[in-house]
C-alpha cells in the first residue's frame, strides 16, 4: 500500500496535459511548436501514406497474401461502404480518395492511443478533431455553395412545403443543425470515445503495475492484466468504427450536398 502511495504521489495527471504545450521539443512563433502530439500525426500520416504504398509498389498477387488481404478489405470498405453510401457515382471520382484518405489516417491517428508512451495521444486532446472536423466542414460548405450558389446553400438550410407557423419554429432549428450541430457532434464523438478508451486502458495499466509492485497479490495484478488486454482488444474495434463513422458522416455530407444541387 505505501509503495502505491508512493508512486502515485509522483504522478501528476495535470501534467499529461501540459508538459506537451509548455516544454516542446522545438519552440516555434505563432503556437506551431513541434511536440510529442505532432510526431504522431506525422507518424500517423507516414503510416497513412507509406503502407498502402508498400502493398502497391510490391506487386498485387493473384493469390494474396496477409498484407494485400488487408489493404483489399481495408479498400472495399472505404469504397462501398463509406464512400458509395454517401457519394454519388459522378461524384465517386472526384471525391472518393479524399473519404479514403481521411479513413486510413484517422484510424493510424486512433492507433497511436494504444502505444505504452502515448499519453493522451492526438485524438484524446480536442484541438485535433476540431481540426479535421473543419477541415470536413469546409470541404461541403464549399460543394454546397460551389454547386447551389450562395442563395440557393442557405435555402436548401429551410424546409419546403411547412406551414408557416411551424416554419417560424423549424427554420432556425435547421439553420443551427447546418452550422452548429453537424460539426459540433462530428468532433465531440470523436474526441469523446478516443479519450475515454485511452482513459480505462491507462487505469488498467496502472493499476497491474502498481498491484504487481505492491505484492498485492499476483490474483487481482493478473485480473487486471488480463482486464487491459481485453479493453485493449475492444478499442482496437472501436477505432476503426470511429473513423468509419466520421468519414461515412463526411461522405453523406458532401453527397447530400451534390446532391441537393442536381
Amino acid at each position: 500500500m505505501i509503495s502505491i502511495l508512493a508512486a502515485s504521489s509522483s504522478f501528476d495527471p495535470v501534467a499529461e496535459f501540459t508538459d506537451f504545450i509548455s516544454n516542446p521539443y522545438v519552440d516555434l512563433p505563432l503556437g506551431l511548436d513541434i511536440n510529442k502530439a505532432v510526431i504522431y500525426i506525422w507518424m500517423a500520416g507516414l503510416l497513412a501514406t507509406l503502407l498502402p504504398l508498400y502493398v502497391i509498389r510490391r506487386g498485387l498477387k493473384p493469390r494474396p497474401d496477409g498484407a494485400q488481404t488487408t489493404a483489399e478489405a481495408v479498400y472495399d470498405m472505404t469504397e462501398n461502404q463509406i464512400a458509395r453510401a454517401g457519394l454519388p457515382e459522378e461524384g465517386m471520382r472526384l471525391w472518393f480518395p479524399y473519404v479514403a484518405s481521411l479513413f486510413f489516417f484517422i484510424w493510424m491517428m486512433n492507433l497511436m492511443e494504444i502505444l505504452p508512451v502515448a499519453a493522451f495521444p492526438p485524438m484524446s486532446r480536442f484541438a485535433f478533431p476540431v481540426a479535421l472536423m473543419l477541415m470536413v466542414y469546409v470541404t461541403y460548405n464549399y460543394v454546397s455553395i460551389k454547386e447551389m450558389g450562395l442563395g440557393g446553400y442557405f435555402s436548401s438550410m429551410i424546409p419546403k412545403g411547412v406551414p408557416v407557423f411551424i416554419l417560424v419554429i423549424l427554420a432556425p432549428v435547421e439553420i443551427l443543425q447546418y452550422l452548429i450541430v453537424r460539426p459540433f457532434t462530428l468532433a465531440v464523438r470523436l474526441f469523446a470515445n478516443m479519450f475515454a478508451g485511452h482513459i480505462l486502458i491507462a487505469v488498467f495499466t496502472i493499476a497491474t503495475w502498481y498491484l504487481f509492485q505492491a505484492g498485492i497479490g499476483l490474483l487481482f495484478s493478473a485480473t487486471s492484466f488480463v482486464l487491459t488486454i481485453a479493453l485493449t482488444m475492444f478499442e482496437l474495434l472501436i477505432q476503426v468504427l470511429q473513423a468509419y463513422i466520421f468519414t461515412i458522416l463526411t461522405a453523406q455530407y458532401i453527397g447530400g450536398a451534390w446532391e441537393a444541387a442536381h
